[in-house]
Order: structure tokens, then C-alpha cells, then sequence
């Protein structure tokens, strides 16, 4: 029996447009953030879904909630979809981060590939042989496709606010 993961990243958010680190702070959608939602509401609308899953933050859960209209499914939330944990970073200006050592508070990239391989058996174990529908943000989504293909954080591109990525899992 094959699952299938629609990963989604949330919409645009407040943070996002100021280019602020968000980090696990809830954050919350601007007006284009909510336009996203409501722009990949109706793309997928038509799609059988079977479940809806978002990280905790109400970024995540705002846009899982818009996303869910047209299914009338419940939006299940998880830590397991938290984004990563930025530490003293959380709340600075991304653009002088740049150059500067990382403090020892923020979430290691050995527990944030774990926690993802974590989320990836969570559905597979829960969910198996159904449709998810799944929104989280773009660090922890792109450390999940890492442990899916086997990759490199590296080598995963960037997801745009509101971009799908679906992966099989088996």
C-alpha cells in the first residue's frame, strides 16, 4: 500500500516578507499568504485527500485550515512538522545573519534530519495507504525530502511559500 504525502510549505507570513527568522515562533499570514492558501485551496480542491496534517505554529495551521475547506477534514497538528529551531537567530534580519557563527542553541542538523525521519514513519504508520495532505515550513520540509531521497539538505531546492512537493511513500 503506497501513501501519498502532499508536502506543502505554509503561506506567505508577516516574518517572511520582513525577512525575519521565524524560527518555532507562530508567525502569522499577510494578505498574499492568505491568497496563496486560498490559490492552492482551489488547485487542489478536486484532489482526493484523505487527511490534513500541520506543524503546530498557526502560520502552518492557518494555511492547512484554508487548504482543508473544500474536503471538510480536520487539521491534525504535529511538532514533528515544527520548523527548525533557530535559537538566538529566531527574530533577527536574515540578511546580517549572514557570516555570523552559529550559537550553540540552535536545533542541530543531526536532530532536525531525525525528527523528520520521524514524521515520514508517523505518516506512514498512521496513514498508511491514504492521501495526506501536509503543511510545514521550508527548512523542515526540505530536511524531509533530504531522509526521502536520501540527499543532502543541500541538494533539496527551496520551496516557495504555498509550493507542493508530493512525495510516494511506500
Amino acid at each position: 500500500m503506497k501513501t501519498i504525502l502532499f508536502l506543502v510549505r505554509h503561506g506567505e507570513t508577516v516574518d517572511n516578507a520582513s525577512q525575519l527568522m521565524q524560527g518555532q515562533t507562530q508567525g502569522r499570514l499577510n494578505d498574499v499568504g492568505i491568497g496563496q492558501a486560498r490559490q492552492l485551496r482551489d488547485t487542489l480542491a478536486a484532489k482526493q485527500i484523505d487527511a490534513i496534517v500541520a506543524s503546530d505554529l498557526k502560520r502552518a495551521v492557518d494555511t492547512a485550515s484554508i487548504l482543508a475547506e473544500p474536503h471538510g477534514l480536520e487539521v491534525e497538528t504535529t511538532e514533528l512538522l515544527r520548523e527548525r529551531d533557530w535559537g538566538s537567530f529566531t527574530g533577527r534580519y536574515i540578511p546580517s545573519l549572514k557570516g555570523e557563527v552559529w550559537p550553540d542553541d540552535i536545533e542541530s542538523l543531526d536532530d532536525l534530519l531525525a525528527r523528520a525521519g520521524r514524521f515520514l514513519d508517523y505518516i506512514k504508520k498512521r496513514y498508511a495507504g491514504k492521501t495526506v495532505l501536509a503543511v510545514g515550513h521550508g527548512i523542515i520540509n526540505k530536511a524531509i525530502q533530504a531522509v526521502f531521497y536520501g540527499k543532502q539538505m543541500r541538494e533539496v531546492e527551496r520551496m516557495t511559500n504555498c509550493e507542493v512537493r508530493i512525495l510516494t511513500l511506500s
